[in-house]
């Protein structure tokens, strides 16, 4: 779980990044305002799972219901 989560969303920034870039060069600021808040939103899903995995190992580490 530890380097393949970074791996994951440096390559979903990165992604966004090109596309914001493609996006504003041809004059499409507002969808490229979109495309880059879609990328924050994959993000914060993927450390909210992250973080539900967490408190659940913790839940069953300290036997918590």
């Amino acid at each position: 779980m530890g380097l393949d989560v970074i791996f994951k969303i440096a390559g979903v920034g990165i992604i966004t990044a090109v596309i914001n870039n493609i996006l504003e060069k041809s004059d499409k600021k507002e969808i490229a305002t979109l495309v880059t808040l879609a990328g924050l939103v994959i993000v914060l899903i993927m450390v909210v799972e992250m973080l539900s995995g967490l408190l659940g190992s913790l839940r069953g580490m300290f036997a918590l219901y």
